[in-house]
């Protein structure tokens, strides 16, 4: 038996060394290198660099949780102090634990009063996840600044990929280049951010979505948080994370321990398989979503807060006639909810709008045969709210002051037991009372100096906490599904969705904005996790004008639902949305099963993107056209995974009338080609207008 350990799964290998007493440090994390003799594992082991001018006496020993006494000069793995001292811990291994996918290691420095256990995980998928839980065993606290984890990637990954975004526009992707220095990015928001990094990303320059190898990081975690790309003057590179911990909020008294969350690293050849790791892992938990993603339809961009029960009913009764299969009333049910500055806090039906409760919309819902789901803000309050007026001291604060106001509301804090005993209360009585299928989890602001009154920052309790909250409503109503909204798509990681079944991708559901939004939130979660809505015609976001057509083409990619006032739709186009409607439910099973595939693309004023079958029986590949380009005819389009000797017939789908939509001869033929022609070769796209997406069902004959 060998020091080295090689652990593998699904074309990755991740080999560990964990000799000499010390943290296991990474040979390895990349392509799968097949099966390996020990003394291959040995060798590999004793290939170090060699140790140039000027630099320690012995090469440089990077562990998992990197360590200044073994002569890394990158960030440190873990951060702290114990009133000035013990700020270098030097761990000792006396335990490990290997199994086929993981490692425990187990160690101490008696000297700094500290002790440590490593976790690093193969999943089956190919991801490696990792964590790390430090406890204080000396005399006094231990101030703890930083807990950070990180893997070696190789020195031929020198491009960097993350992401930004504002709202209503989130991941937005950007390149970079790495240089000596540490491309950082940080999170202070108190909540994931729609600026968020989601998966940063260092590869081969040029690196696609079928080509060059990457190596990613994600930190599953809700609140603050950090990612980073490191290189040294050595040459040495590392991708990594963790949470990021306001000053003095994890402070350790003796025998007290802090355990970070699971910071995820994610190989891939090209963006593509880097992707489906992340997805084959989700779909792989046991609480990921199984039953097929109910159509829904989501009452605010119909109505806002103008709720009267004829014109909700009415909406509900249109919404069942088309085959929606889920009913969702948004904000403004609760007390002095008239508009968005009072009343968050106050979850109690409101008996002025709603002088018999909820009950006669929520049997006419369930009389249609749909089910019910309702808007909560639970981590919110409004100054103006009667919860406010009586617990005051519930607001987070700094230094006994108020922070600034975001969209008239403040935060409550949920580590206080008694403002989290009154959420929970209220929260299970409406769900309770109603039968609530689906709750709507908002969060529109920032934890801007989020503190507890009177105390220190608070950022990582209040996360903790909110976590609790949806896990004990969770057991309290087992088939209760929850969607993360945060102001849109601002808290969209694998932290929060180990309690969520979707997350709601953005406030804006212009197509053309969402035609990037989806292509890039993929690359975290899979479809069935992105809540996809078809707007009215002129959106309510941008005030830019689309047909029916590009707004549910576009959707079609994701937990499709309707954000519209249907009241107002023609006879054509309620015809069309039956179609559509049809059509998701004939596709999602494939659409929430099957391997993304998105085409690398020169012309930018195109996309082509699909999904294939894990049996490669079937596919469904969208043209998508966003913009006018500057030649009149930009090339083939070409449909990739396929079988590349099965022959499929290419079915493209057309509803409504189509009336800018030229279909090629292709069309008109048998329509049957090989899978190798169809990646090689490709086949003439459709004239379209500017902005505009077309289906096609590929089937094996």
């Amino acid at each position: 038996m060998t020091d080295v350990v090689h652990l593998t799964a699904e074309g990755v290998s991740l080999v560990l060394d964990c000799s000499l007493g010390a943290l296991p440090a990474v040979l390895h994390w990349g392509s799968a290198l097949g099966p390996l003799a020990d003394a291959d594992l040995v060798a590999m082991a004793a290939d170090q660099p060699l140790v140039a001018p000027n630099e320690m006496d012995v090469p440089v020993r990077l562990a998992v949780l990197p360590e200044p006494h073994r002569g890394w000069g990158g960030r440190p793995g873990v951060s702290g102090h114990r009133d000035g001292r013990d700020w270098s811990p030097a761990f000792t291994v006396t335990d490990l634990d290997v199994t086929e996918r993981s490692v425990v290691a187990r160690g101490a420095d008696d000297t700094a009063g500290l002790a440590v256990v490593l976790e690093v995980e193969l999943t089956a998928s190919g991801l490696v996840r990792t964590r790390a839980e430090v406890t204080n065993t000396g005399p006094g606290v231990y101030t703890l600044d930083d807990v950070h984890l990180a893997l070696p990637v190789p020195d031929r990954a020198r491009e960097v990929l993350d992401f930004a975004g504002r709202w209503g526009g989130e991941r937005t992707p950007q390149r970079s280049v790495l240089q000596v220095g540490t491309h950082e990015r940080d999170n202070r928001r108190g909540r994931t951010g729609p600026d968020a990094a989601t998966v940063l990303s260092v590869g081969e320059p040029g690196f696609g979505f079928a080509s060059g190898e990457v190596w990613g990081v994600h930190t599953a975690w809700s609140g603050n948080h950090r990612h980073l790309a490191e290189r040294l003057a050595t040459g040495r590179q590392v991708v990594g994370g963790g949470e990021l911990l306001l000053p003095g909020e994890v402070r350790l008294d003796t025998g007290a321990s802090y355990r970070t969350p699971w910071v995820y690293f994610a190989y891939g050849h090209g963006l593509d398989d880097q992707a489906r790791r992340f997805h084959r892992f989700l779909r792989s938990r046991p609480q990921h979503p199984s039953s097929p993603r109910p159509m829904t339809i989501n009452v605010w961009e119909a109505v806002y807060f103008d709720h009267d029960l004829a014109r909700l009913t009415d909406l509900a009764e249109r919404a069942a006639a088309l085959g929606v299969e889920r009913y969702v009333l948004d904000d403004g049910w609760f007390r002095n909810r008239r508009d968005d500055h009072a009343g968050l806090g106050d979850w109690y039906v409101d008996e002025g709008v709603w002088p018999d409760g909820l009950g006669p919309l929520v049997d006419r819902v369930r009389s249609l045969g749909m089910q019910f789901g309702l808007w909560f803000e639970p981590e919110m309050v409004n100054e103006d709210s009667d919860l406010a007026r009586a617990h005051p001291e519930w607001i987070m604060q700094a230094d006994g002051r108020l922070p600034l106001r975001s969209r008239d509301q403040q935060v409550l804090d949920l580590a206080i037991p008694e403002a989290f005993a009154y959420v929970l209360e209220r929260m299970t009585a409406v769900i309770g009372e109603y039968g609530v299928d689906y709750v709507k989890w908002d969060h529109n602001r920032d934890l801007l100096e989020a503190g507890f009154p009177g105390g220190g920052a608070a950022v990582h309790e209040q996360t903790r906490a909110t976590y609790r909250l949806m896990a004990t409503l969770k057991e309290r109503f087992p088939a209760l599904e929850i969607e993360s909204c945060s102001s849109g798509g601002a808290r969209v990681d694998l932290g929060v969705i180990e309690h969520t079944d979707r997350v709601w991708v953005s406030d804006c559901i212009d197509p053309l904005e969402r035609q990037r939004m989806h292509r890039w939130t993929q690359q975290l979660l899979p479809p069935e996790l992105l809540g996809a809505h078809i707007a009215s015609g002129t959106n309510h976001t941008t005030g830019r004008h689309h047909d029916l057509a590009f707004r549910a083409g576009t959707a079609l990619v994701g937990h499709l639902g309707i954000e519209w006032d249907l009241a107002r739709a023609t006879e054509d186009e309620l015809r069309d949305l039956a179609a559509w409607t049809a059509l998701y439910k004939e596709l999602r099973p494939l659409l929430h099963g099957g391997d993304l595939v998105r085409l690398d693309e020169v012309d930018e004023t195109r996309l082509v993107y699909g999904t294939v079958a894990p049996d490669r029986r079937s596919a469904v590949f969208f043209f998508a056209s966003t913009g006018r380009s500057d030649v009149s005819n930009t090339g083939r389009m070409r449909f990739r995974d396929l079988d590349p000797d099965t022959r499929y017939r290419v079915d493209p789908v057309v509803i409504g009338d189509g009336h800018l939509l030229r279909g090629p001869d292709w069309w008109s033929g048998p329509r049957e080609f090989t899978g190798r022609v169809l990646e090689t070769v490709g086949l003439q796209p459709p004239q379209t207008p500017a902005e505009c997406v077309v289906p096609f069902r590929v089937t094996a004959v």
